[in-house]
């Protein structure tokens, strides 16, 4: 099985790419002021990629589901309900592998109310907290609300209702990630999935337009494919330190080792 490592430019302007609930929702940044996507976010998007290409997804969006089930214990339950009738951990992370792309490239932990088995399913796919280029300025804009929201018994108008909205000027985040060739082969990860995953990457915001994220407000820059076809392979930490990247997104690349195969995507 081959390895791949990705990165991924994110530009990102007049938007909040990823609110921090225990922050009002404002866009996540660290303790430096740099821009934070959490990996799970990324993962939810590219799920959904997956998901409007017309592939079976196991952890959907409640908004989005397309299966009827009202949950992930529902939809275990059913779908691999001969499996865990049966027992055998194998059996069931054969069938969830086969039946759902997100488990196969992500993993998932079947372990839910009820049964008296709990079974992990480690994912091919890591992907690294995605972090801005640079120290983010957030700005705070103050909104109202115009319209009643219940009728008045005089028949006038409410006073206006106010509120704020934050959001992230302009910036690129770096998105880093990996796919492991044993984790991979271990959950029949095919080649169809990894271009497929390629395809996700490149379009991850796609039908991902909300109030906090305008179209076109995000958009992926550049993404750099690395592939190795050898077994003794180069390790992640070392491909991703053949690329420099400045505070405004520009990339300049090493020398690239001949068993490294490098694609310059979008």
């Amino acid at each position: 099985m081959r390895k791949y490592d990705f990165v991924a430019l994110l530009n990102v302007k007049n938007c909040n790419p990823n609110g921090d609930p225990l922050n009002e929702g404002k866009p996540r940044t660290n303790l430096e002021g740099y821009g934070e996507i959490s990996a799970e976010c990324i993962k939810r998007k590219l799920r959904n990629r997956l998901q409007d290409m017309g592939e079976s997804i196991f952890v959907q969006s409640q908004d989005r589901c397309d299966d009827g089930y009202d949950s992930l214990h529902a939809r275990a339950a059913d779908v691999l309900k001969n499996e865990f009738k049966d027992g055998a951990v194998d059996k069931i992370t054969a069938a969830a592998c086969e039946k759902w792309i997100d488990v196969r490239l992500f993993g998932n932990l079947f372990a839910y109310s009820g049964s008296k088995i709990s079974v992990g399913i480690r994912s091919a796919v890591t992907i690294e907290h995605t972090i801005s280029t640079d120290v983010v300025e957030i700005k705070d804009i103050q909104i109202t609300k115009s319209v009643n929201g219940e009728s008045t018994k005089n028949g006038k108008r409410a006073s206006d209702t106010m509120g704020m909205k934050s959001i992230v000027g302009d910036a690129v985040y770096v998105l880093r990630g990996s796919i492991n060739p044993i984790r991979a082969e271990k959950n029949h990860v095919t080649e169809k999935d990894i271009a497929l995953f390629k395809k996700a990457l490149c379009s991850l915001f796609e039908n991902d337009e909300s109030c906090a994220r305008p179209a076109g407000s995000m958009d992926v820059k550049q993404v750099y494919w690395f592939t190795q076809d050898e077994t003794d392979y180069i390790s992640t930490a070392k491909i991703f330190n053949l690329m420099d990247i400045d505070r405004n997104g520009n990339v300049t690349l090493k020398e690239i080792p001949q068993s490294v195969t490098l694609e310059e995507l979008v």
